[in-house]
């Protein structure tokens, strides 16, 4: 009997063995509110736990309080639908799927409804624009609008009776996507105290591309070398595909050739002794090509 009252402010009637005033332990977080609007939804799960009549039944924690072992946080919009059967959410809401996972463990199909996701109103409800990279939440749209461009633009070019190389030209220029894509690269050369003459230039060891996948592999083709990121989605950007040869100009012609064109460049340099004995210094470089096309 003590463990019931502690458990209410108010004393139950013949026919309900619930007090009025019920208190709740819901993942550890404590909540009190009145026995008709946990039964204010029938068929729900609140309802078939506080309509019954064994009390006994029902788990309690150790202060006598009604428990259930679900997400304390989210159980308060629940427990806000329960009183008027209407649901608000906070501006930019980021558990959305979860408490939709909520409404389906209480059984209450009309708040499952309500948080389903609408496609033409997405974050209307309260969902988080942040939860994944701009870039792929609409990869599809993103598709259809390049492929618009070129339809546009073969439309255009039959209109106008173009031929040759001329009308290829503006089809391929008007299909092609906005972006950047750096080139980066590490030289070095041993120079002598004596003169500039003494200088031993060393290969350039590797070509770094840095940018979007798909603009990358559409530039380079098969020169790229994905195997330092491999299984890249094309939508996503690296820093970390190089080229199979080691000949700027030859990068320079292909990205020429694509429409790109250079828009800035920085290079930084740091230098060692090569020997303890000798006068001889290593200076390494660092140097990256920034390019753009429209």
């Amino acid at each position: 009997m003590a463990l019931a009252d502690s458990a209410g402010c108010a004393n139950p009637v013949e026919d309900n063995p619930f007090p009025d005033i019920i208190e709740l332990n819901v993942g550890g977080q404590v909540y009190i509110t009145r026995h008709p609007t946990l039964v204010s939804v029938p068929g729900s799960l609140l309802w078939e736990m506080f309509t019954q009549k064994n009390v006994r039944s029902l788990a309690r924690d150790s202060k006598g309080r009604f428990f259930v072992d679900r997400d304390g946080f989210l159980f308060r919009y629940i427990l806000d639908y329960m009183r008027d059967q209407q649901l608000v959410l906070p501006e930019h809401f980021p558990e959305r799927s979860r408490l939709q996972r909520e409404a389906e463990y209480f059984m209450l199909p009309e708040l499952v409804k309500m948080l389903a996701p609408k496609l033409s109103k997405q974050n209307s409800l309260g969902e988080d624009p942040c939860q994944s990279d701009p870039e792929e939440l609409s990869p599809s749209a993103d598709t259809a609008r390049v492929l618009s461009s070129t339809s546009a633009a073969l439309s255009g070019a039959a209109a106008g009776g173009t031929a040759g190389t001329g009308g290829a030209g503006t089809t391929g220029t008007e299909g092609r996507r906005a972006g950047f894509i750096t080139i980066g690269y590490r030289g070095s050369y041993t120079l002598g105290r004596d003169s500039q003459t003494d200088a031993k230039f060393r290969r350039v060891a590797r070509i770094m591309v840095c940018g979007k996948t798909s603009l990358a592999k559409e530039v380079f083709g098969d020169t790229l070398n994905e195997s330092r990121d491999p299984d890249r989605p094309p939508e996503r950007y690296t820093s970390r595909y190089y080229l199979k040869f080691t000949f700027l100009e030859q990068a320079f012609d292909k990205l020429a050739d694509a429409g790109f064109h250079m828009v800035a460049c920085n290079s930084t340099g740091t230098c060692a002794f090569a020997h303890d004995q000798t006068d001889d210094r290593i200076w390494t470089s660092y140097t990256e090509y920034v390019f753009y096309r429209e």
